[in-house]
């Protein structure tokens, strides 16, 4: 496929030697036959190509000036192109429009009469500008001057008469080319035309001009000449112009051909294709929100030129049907695009709604987003479509919509209603605190390979220090069925459990990074065959802090109801490879809390008290026996209770149900009773400290619980 030429004001999609996707090419072989026809008739003339901006316009100029210059040999059209927008006044268009003609003639012997006459005519007149002393032709002196100049006994009237003679003495005619006359200001209009009518009114010397028409009429309304008068704007266009030539209407059938080409080139261009989902999506948001936009050449370029030029390193980074609709919003309403960083948070999904929005319906989120929209200038006719495209986009707005949708499967497609991405496709890249698919596909192979690479360091960097995303988008890949190291991640994550810098996230910062981990390793343990589980798990336990993650890894996957509560016993027959795990992180357990055994238990470590409260999901027999060995020799119950059950629960209950279900697998309830029986049976005395507060709040809640501590049975 040819080149798009999609960062230029040029055609594109649209060459020559390629397919007339347009039409434009059979539009400027009938503007060529015109040309002649036309040429037959009169010595001179005006046509104008007329159709609204961005139509096709100046494709067709273009392949009209290609074409006459290509078959400039022998009697055919030579060509001058006049920009106006360069000139502001008469003297520099005059001097310019001859300047054009005269340099569009051949430069040989034959030329060199009619070279000299045009060159000596435009010098002629060229003080015109500078005897009125104005930059306009609305002056009633200034057009007596020109008409004085041309009609009278004066060297411009010679001047004018030689050229004119030359001019039909070559034989060939000139063609003038003048593009976006819409774009000129009401003076600057006006000279052009007056020039064109007046001064450039040559034999031989055609004039092609092309703009916009409601456009050009509303600049010549607000022109003294004209005055706020539509009729008499089109009377004066058909003064100057003899021949329209209103471009063909660009079908629907046209524009769809030409966004199914744009978007080929822009995918080609960036190796990509689309999944048949990703196909459907497309179409279900072209047909639906964007066909009704792109309706124009210069609006389908505009729009695929920005998604050519901002795809770059997003490409395989981010989802490209997600991309080209962001693209659009931010191309087609770029007050509505600056929308979604604002809501950021509520889009994803990841804002605390405020009370008055919590039992907020539908139809009332709907709304507020249409005044937002609003306020942003969408007009009202896109309204619709622009809410339609943000519920494509993001899971609160397409529920409100009632469409259905969860932000897991935005995030397994990695799109922006995803928070995990949505940064993405703001920055047009990939941020410096994001890490880029390929090398997080390159990190998981290194791992699964076994083969240390820089790639594997900065995924385990990241999955310390930024855990809870790290260990989503690990949960996306496994979500999607991709395969992966789950052996060497245990043991990644193991080795930075007790390292873990990320913050805590979510409603009311509940989310921590150690809670993500243990979410993740479980899953993780599920996907490795039964018997290479407890090596694994023996592994991660090798570290006090991988034992804590080992240890509970091991009781979110043998726990019946899958849940945090302490199910310390299965009443089926408990499979070979869990028996020899418990008994494997028992073991690495043990060996990491053997230096406490010498202290007093108020020196115990955080870590160290962590490891007991862990042994109970292992091996709560060992757990007991160790911790009543210790309470026989050098620690007190109510000290190891102290320690265990820290005062930072308040105003939770120190002792609730799963609490005492957890010390009767630690320490066994009666005997705890029996050791603090003295305690107990005394009545609470007035603490003196913090300390005896605290040791006094455990005994009552003991005398509370007395008597219906389960059997150690």
């Amino acid at each position: 496929m040819a080149d798009a030429h999609f960062f230029n004001d040029e055609p594109f999609l649209d060459h020559e030697e390629g397919p007339d996707l347009l039409g434009h090419g059979q539009y400027a072989q009938h503007v060529l036959s015109l040309l002649d026809r036309v040429r037959a008739q009169t010595e001179t003339g005006v046509l104008a190509l007329i159709g609204p901006w961005g139509s096709g316009k100046s494709s067709v100029l273009g392949k009209v000036t290609r074409r006459l210059r290509e078959s400039e040999n022998g009697e055919g059209w030579l060509v001058a192109e006049l920009n106006p927008w360069l000139y502001s006044d008469l003297e520099s268009l005059t001097l310019a429009l001859f300047s054009e003609i005269r340099e569009a003639l051949p430069n040989d012997e034959r030329w060199s009469e009619a070279r000299q006459k045009i060159g000596g005519f435009g010098k002629a007149i060229s003080p015109l500008g500078k005897v009125t002393a104005l930059f306009g032709l609305d002056s009633e002196g200034l057009l007596q001057e020109v008409s004085n100049r041309i009609s009278g006994d004066t060297s411009a009237s010679a001047a004018k008469r030689k050229a004119e003679e030359a001019l039909r003495k070559a034989g060939r005619p000139v063609l003038v080319v003048m593009d976006d006359l819409d774009r000129l200001t009401p003076e600057e209009l006006l000279v052009v035309f007056k020039l064109v009518r007046l001064v450039g009114h040559l034999p031989g010397v055609y004039y092609l001009i092309s703009f916009d028409e409601r456009t050009l009429l509303d600049v010549l309304q607000r022109s003294e000449l004209v005055g706020n008068s539509e009729p008499r704007a089109r009377d004066f266009l058909e003064k100057i112009i003899q021949v329209r030539l209103d471009l063909p209407a660009f079908r629907e059938r046209d524009a769809d051909l030409l966004v199914e080409r744009s978007l080929a080139a822009v995918l080609a261009s960036h190796s990509l294709t689309l999944t048949p989902g990703e196909q459907q999506r497309l179409s279900e948001a072209y047909y639906q929100h964007l066909q009704a936009r792109l309706r124009t050449p210069r609006a389908i370029k505009r729009f695929f030129g920005q998604a050519d030029a901002t795809l770059g390193q997003l490409t395989g980074n981010v989802d490209i049907v997600d991309f080209l609709l962001v693209t659009f919003l931010r191309t087609s309403e770029p007050r509505a695009y600056q929308l979604l960083w604002q809501h950021r948070a509520e889009l994803t999904g990841t804002s605390v709604d405020l009370p008055s929005r919590r039992d907020e319906r539908p139809e009332q989120r709907i709304d507020r987003w249409r005044t937002r929209l609003q306020d942003a200038g969408v007009a009202e006719q896109h309204l619709d479509g622009v809410i339609g495209l943000l519920g494509m986009l993001f899971a609160p707005l397409r529920q409100a919509l009632r469409y259905g949708a969860t932000t897991q499967a935005i995030a397994l497609r990695r799109g922006i209603g995803s928070i995990d991405y949505f940064d993405r496709y703001m920055v047009f890249g990939i941020p410096d605190d994001d890490l880029p698919e390929h090398t997080f596909d390159t990190a998981l192979q290194q791992l699964s390979d076994g083969t240390p690479g820089t790639e594997a360091d900065e995924l385990l960097l990241r999955l310390r220090d930024d855990t809870q995303r790290i260990t989503r988008r690990i949960q996306y890949k496994r979500a999607a069925g991709t395969p992966l190291p789950a052996a060497a991640l245990l043991k990644a994550a193991a080795q930075q459990y007790g390292r873990l810098t990320s913050a805590p996230q979510g409603v009311l910062g509940l989310f921590t990074a150690d809670r993500a981990m243990d979410f993740l390793a479980k899953d993780l343990l599920t996907d490795l065959a039964e018997p290479e589980r407890p090596a694994i798990l023996q592994t991660m336990a090798e570290t006090p802090d991988g034992a804590v993650l080992s240890a509970r890894t091991l009781q979110r996957v043998t726990s019946r109801d899958d849940s945090d509560s302490p199910d310390h016993t299965q009443a089926a027959a408990t499979p070979d490879w869990i028996s020899e795990a418990r008994s494997l992180i028992s073991h690495e357990i043990a060996q990491h809390l053997t230096p406490s055994a010498s202290r007093p238990v108020d020196e115990l470590t955080e870590l160290e008290i962590t490891l007991i409260w862990a042994w109970r999901h292992t091996a709560p027999d060992d757990a007991r026996t160790w911790i009543n060995q210790r309470l026989d020799e050098r620690w007190t119950p109510l000290g190891l209770l102290a320690v265990l059950l820290p005062p930072e629960r308040a105003p939770f209950p120190l002792i609730d149900n799963d609490t005492r279900q957890s010390l009767d697998a630690l320490i066994g309830l009666e005997a705890l009773h029996s050791r603090l029986e003295p305690l107990l049976d005394t009545p609470a005395a007035h603490p003196d400290s913090p300390q005896d507060e605290h040791q006094q709040r455990i005994l009552q809640s003991l005398r509370q619980h007395r008597g219906n501590a389960p059997s150690n049975g």
